[in-house]
């Protein structure tokens, strides 16, 4: 038989269960996602094109999000690139997008509607320039692609954007080229059937679409040299966002440069509005930075994504449900 407890021990019993109960109680908030609890509604989430880095990404955390906020419905849409992303979200198009940031920087200073209401929740990973021509070409420089056809991307895309400045940056005039506006979808096979002499992109590494043209067809990356680079950064020139870097020589099957290859790259942001809910940005910075791994598995550039870099979002400010992510989960 139980020995009865005193009044004091009946008190100090109830004292532990509660304790233990709301320890319970957190242990449950910090484990499980947010629920029924999360935000709901419908965002729309402005992408890339179909082949591209950014619509791959964005499959995977819609994903990601159907775990972690279930009453959210995120509509995916396609677009050309950075610069319409932008564009969408600052004139409430669009909810969240991902955009690079030589493209936000260009519209935040362009005045244009919205421009003002765009905010920052993460910083995700690095753009890298390709300059892709045929094994065999004579094109070694960027200065060699003079009375080329050369594809740069689409109007709207982020990659026309810099394909411009590194060509200007290379004394290349409009003129001086003979420029297709094609996107990443189409310009592999051009470059396959000789219908353009090169082709710039501006992707995570490795792009599918310039994985999967290296495996048919033997390819070559031309550099951008570090005095581009230095050009650049000429005020009106480009943009202080880009930097020198690295594309490691084995990158694509078929690439058959010898050693690392020298380019631009360029951070990507995820951005939204400054309107947007606090509690649902919030909740869309943290499945952002949950899911690096997972996302990784696919799109290896996303594995660069890293709490103590992702707080910085120059040149947008950080969306105030961002800051109370980054506030409550510093590394």
């Amino acid at each position: 038989m139980f020995q009865a407890l005193s009044p004091l021990g009946r008190r100090r019993a109830l004292q532990g269960s509660a304790a233990a109960f709301v320890a319970f109680g957190l242990l449950l908030w910090w484990l499980l996602p947010l629920g029924e609890s999360s935000p709901g509604g419908k965002v729309v989430f402005s992408t890339g094109t179909r082949t591209g880095v950014y619509q791959l990404y964005g499959n995977l955390l819609q994903d990601a999000l159907a775990k972690d906020m279930p009453r959210l419905e995120v509509d995916l849409r396609q677009s050309e690139g950075s610069q319409e992303n932008v564009a969408r979200v600052a004139t409430g198009k669009a909810d969240f997008t991902i955009a690079a940031a030589d493209a936000v920087e260009k519209y935040k200073n362009s005045g244009k509607p919205g421009a003002d209401q765009l905010r920052g929740c993460a910083r995700l990973y690095d753009d890298y320039v390709h300059v892709v021509v045929p094994q065999d070409s004579r094109v070694d420089s960027i200065a060699d692609l003079k009375g080329k056809r050369v594809a740069m991307g689409q109007p709207g895309s982020g990659v026309l954007l810099i394909a411009e400045h590194v060509l200007a940056a290379a004394d290349l005039g409009p003129k001086d080229v003979k420029p297709v506006y094609a996107g990443i979808s189409k310009m592999p096979k051009m470059l396959e059937e000789k219908k353009i002499d090169a082709f710039f992109w501006s992707g995570g590494l490795p792009t599918g679409a310039v994985s999967e043209l290296s495996k048919r067809f033997d390819i070559k990356l031309v550099p951008i040299t570090a005095d581009l680079v230095e050009k650049l950064h000429k005020p009106g020139a480009g943009s202080s966002y880009y930097r020198s870097a690295l594309m490691p020589a084995d990158t694509y099957h078929g690439d058959r440069n010898e050693v690392a290859v020298q380019t631009v790259a360029v951070a990507n942001l995820l951005v939204t509005r400054a309107g947007t809910d606090a509690t649902l940005t919030e909740g869309m910075t943290r499945t952002v930075i949950n899911s690096r791994d997972r996302i990784g598995k696919q799109v290896h550039a996303a594995q660069r994504v890293d709490l103590r870099t992702a707080i910085y979002t120059d040149p947008l400010d950080l969306h105030e449900g961002a800051q109370r992510y980054y506030r409550s989960n510093k590394p």
